[in-house]
């Protein structure tokens, strides 16, 4: 049996595969904007709120990083582009994503927009070895896509997430089952899941600082330390992670909310902003083929304390102006604010599947026109781009959002 072919039989016990998109938003954002590749790029807000939702490789090496407050990341790197997000754009990406990874296997397990856990176990008589699969992944983004993955290849999931995210951008790494151990152990403790600053530093202070040291440390001693976390950190120290790849994952809500870039106090304002949320939430649980039977408001206040109402619903809905209807009901009822709002959320809760002959009518078919509206805009909108149309009242307020908003 020739090295290659005894190679390919061994990694057979590596059936486990992390799909990372390399700087997501980005990548999407540099299709329309080829110029700039090659330069320091973020995408996220410009207001004195909004946070990173992405930067370019080229920009992290001046310390930029997702989640960082902008101001932060502009300070850091002045010389950045920066982009406004086009969320829908990313939706369409990410299913063409998600559909090139169920060509592969049907055991697919999305953990966002821009990754995903395969099970390519029963995929290897068809497509061959784990190596190939990883590559035949990469190269399919790659040429339907435009843009890069990163492929981590392991015998479990913990241990292909960590490949992934050690091999970026745009690489490979396939971890065989048998040297999963001596991988681990040359790791910094922050690399096991559950193991954040926190833990880290309680760690640190009885001289834990490696993988090597949590698998070389009683048991006992790390859930003294740590709780019932211990055993868990314990347990992926020796690689130990017997969790599948799941497939189906159930959405439990789906929402948007958006942050102001000056704290708000009139109510038309509130409104406004709930009506477009309200129309954000209700074409993302029609794409999804949902509907939701409860919907709940949330509001922050300048002092950042949140308060949050919800309603359920007397028939599931699909459509914003019955989502919106009821959030404004909710906002109403509040009477008057404490102070003002520094944020608002819309959420619609308790979902199913949505049944397509039972439509939510009045006696006069109102919300049945409402609802058909609604499917034309989704027409529309899928062909001409995010917010290619939508009500009038809304037409100002998508000219002039402070930026900063959060899907």
């Amino acid at each position: 049996m020739g090295t290659e072919t005894q190679a390919a039989a061994e990694n057979r016990d590596c059936t486990i595969m992390h799909v990372d998109m390399d700087a997501f938003y980005v990548a999407v954002e540099l299709l329309r904007r080829p110029e700039l590749v090659g330069r320091p790029v973020i995408v996220g807000g410009l207001g004195g709120r909004s946070v990173v939702l992405s930067a370019s490789y080229e920009a992290r090496r001046f310390g930029v990083r997702s989640a960082m407050p902008m101001a932060n990341a502009r300070r850091l790197c002045p010389q950045a582009e920066v982009l406004e997000p086009h969320q829908g754009v990313y939706r369409q990406v990410s299913a063409r994503l998600m559909a090139i990874f169920e060509s592969i296997t049907p055991l697919v397990e999305p953990l966002s927009v821009d990754e995903a856990f395969l099970d390519i176990a029963g995929s290897m008589r068809r497509l061959g070895p784990p190596r190939q699969i990883g590559e035949l992944v990469r190269s399919r983004v790659s040429r339907e896509l435009a843009i890069t993955a990163s492929v981590g290849i392991a015998s479990t999931k913990f241990v292909a997430k960590i490949a992934s995210a050690r091999c970026k951008p745009n690489g490979l790494l396939l971890v065989p089952k048998e040297e999963t151990i001596g991988f681990l152990h040359t790791l910094d403790v922050s690399a096991l899941w559950g193991v954040g600053a926190k833990t880290r530093e309680a760690l640190a202070r009885v001289g834990i600082n490696t993988v090597f040291d949590v698998a070389h440390t009683p048991p006992t001693v790390l859930q003294r330390l740590l709780g019932a976390t211990g055993r868990h950190v314990y347990d992926l120290a020796w690689g130990r992670d017997p969790r599948a790849v799941t497939p189906v994952r159930v959405e439990k809500s789906l929402g948007a909310e958006e942050t102001f870039a000056r704290d708000v106090d009139e109510d038309e304002v509130l409104e406004t902003e709930l009506l477009r949320l309200a129309h954000r939430t209700a074409a993302r649980l029609r794409a999804a083929g949902l509907q939701s039977r409860s919907v709940s408001l949330k509001l922050r206040y300048a002092d950042f304390s949140t308060l949050t109402r919800s309603r359920t619903l007397t028939e599931p809905v699909d459509s914003a102006q019955l989502l919106y209807e009821a959030v404004r009901g909710l906002l109403a009822g509040l009477g008057r604010r404490p102070m003002s709002v520094r944020l608002i959320g819309l959420r619609a809760e308790k979902l199913e599947t949505a049944d397509g002959a039972a439509q939510q009518l009045t006696l006069d078919g109102r919300d049945d026109n409402w609802r058909s509206a609604e499917d034309a805009l989704d027409r529309i909108n899928r062909r001409f781009g995010e917010a290619g149309i939508m009500p009038a009242r809304l037409l100002g307020r998508e000219r002039n959002k402070p930026p900063g908003g959060q899907g």
